[in-house]
């Protein structure tokens, strides 16, 4: 399984706007959590796995928030 690993950048474009890339760095993990700085304000966020990689949806869960997965 691919992990998100501490110190890499992960991105990802906008299901609405291509020319809108969401970009996160992971800051510090656990098993279960990965903290990172969306928007300028540090957060936490639980870890979800989906095709054998791991994911986090940094913009919150709707329809159509952006994933970032350890494959981007």
């Amino acid at each position: 399984m691919k992990k998100l690993q501490v110190g890499k950048t992960y991105s990802t474009r906008s299901a609405c706007d291509h020319d809108c890339i969401i970009s996160v760095m992971i800051e510090k993990r656990t098993a279960k959590t990965v903290s990172v700085t969306v928007r300028g304000e540090k957060k936490t966020f639980r870890i979800g796995v989906c095709d054998d990689a791991e994911f986090i949806k940094p913009w919150g869960y709707y329809s159509m928030a952006p994933v970032v997965t350890a494959n981007d």
